[in-house]
């Protein structure tokens, strides 16, 4: 369950009375000082690719695929490309990189047995779309490992090192996960880095993200793949007929199976949640239409919930967090909606901006 059940804590957020637009922050020399020296990506599909483009030009960045036709297409766009796993992993140690985890969350097992041989105690994030189980899997196999959890809520139906592109991750949400135990300055370095590429910084727990998750991206994944079926069941002149409404919502469909199944099979219990509530509002729905032929109450929650999400965003004010409890500052942002956007300073001098929903 997630910490924060009310819409505002009572923490020692400061309200900043200069107005910006918020927005995701351009690299600043605060922002520099807090990234980590190197990064080496494990995974050059969509998102590992598409991070070791954003990042070049940066800072050092070194990555790793399994697929031999990966590492050379990825050398030959001018990435420096480890020859083997246990080789990057000795690498990032020596460059102290932030090692992440980029390819299917299903290797994520394997890959952590390398990590716990070759880089015990490496910097280590990931960017899965499911969170609880990572932390857990890194924990068993890998503690000494200083991992940060992380998300960016980017992506595209395509997939492969051909698919990446360095813009992909600007003006996303990027999750950073927290917990009591977590060092502020190991999310810092990950902090900085999703700052770095344009990203806006979502502080929240494993838990909540992944509950969160199941239900605006794992559960319309599999609600595509049901009505990407349902229209074709419908023969050709249906498929021909096709246009906006269901090419949008079977759009990620259109994700190859394998991706699809490893991040909704790892997150199960939050997507059965969703999945029970999706449908409890579909049998509503059926029940309503074979009964009085109305999808009032269907049609107005939904019109409703829309409006909620086109807004999503407006009166927010800027805060200042700074002080000893800085992990409950961030989770207190996050679970309200609101969002990182700066870093700088470092010890007791380490301050953070932020966007936060105003309550007046």
């Amino acid at each position: 369950m997630p910490r924060w059940r009310h819409p505002r804590p009572n923490l020692p957020l400061t309200a900043d009375d200069d107005v910006e637009m918020h927005t995701a922050a351009p690299p600043t020399p605060d922002l520099a000082a807090l990234l980590p020296p190197a990064v080496c990506v494990l995974g050059l599909g969509l998102i590992g690719g598409s991070l070791a483009r954003a990042l070049r030009g940066r800072l050092p960045v070194s990555g790793w695929s399994p697929t031999p036709a990966t590492r050379d297409a990825a050398a030959a766009d001018g990435l420096e490309v480890a020859a083997s796993l246990p080789s990057a992993l000795r690498q990032a140690v020596r460059d102290d990189a932030l090692v992440v985890l980029a390819s299917p969350v299903t290797t994520f097992r394997s890959l952590l047995r390398d990590v716990a041989q070759h880089a015990p105690e490496v910097r280590l994030t990931d960017v899965a779309s499911v969170k609880a189980a990572v932390a857990e899997e890194v924990s068993q196999i890998t503690p000494g490992a200083r991992y940060i959890g992380s998300h960016p809520m980017a992506g595209t139906a395509e997939s492969g090192w051909a698919a990446g592109s360095p813009d992909l991750f600007r003006d996303a949400a990027w999750v950073t996960c927290l917990t009591e135990d977590t060092d502020v300055a190991d999310w810092a370095s990950v902090a900085a880095l999703a700052l770095s590429v344009g990203s806006r910084v979502v502080p929240a727990e494993p838990a909540a993200h992944d509950s969160a998750v199941a239900r605006i991206s794992h559960l319309p994944h599999v609600m595509a793949l049901a009505l990407a079926q349902v229209g074709a069941q419908g023969g050709a002149l249906a498929l021909s007929l096709a246009a906006s409404s269901f090419a949008d919502a079977t759009r990620v469909a259109g994700t190859r199976p394998e991706l699809i199944r490893a991040m909704c099979e790892t997150n199960r219990e939050a997507l059965t949640d969703a999945l029970d509530d999706a449908l409890g509002l579909m049998g509503v729905a059926r029940g309503s239409l074979a009964s009085t032929g109305s999808l009032f109450k269907l049609a107005e929650g939904g019109h409703a919930a829309r409006g909620r999400f086109e807004v999503r965003g407006d009166g927010m004010v800027p805060m200042t967090l700074s002080g000893d409890d800085m992990v409950d500052q961030l989770l207190a942002v996050g679970a309200a909606g609101g969002y990182v956007t700066g870093l700088s300073g470092a010890g007791t001098e380490f301050q953070v901006r932020a966007w936060y929903p105003d309550q007046e």
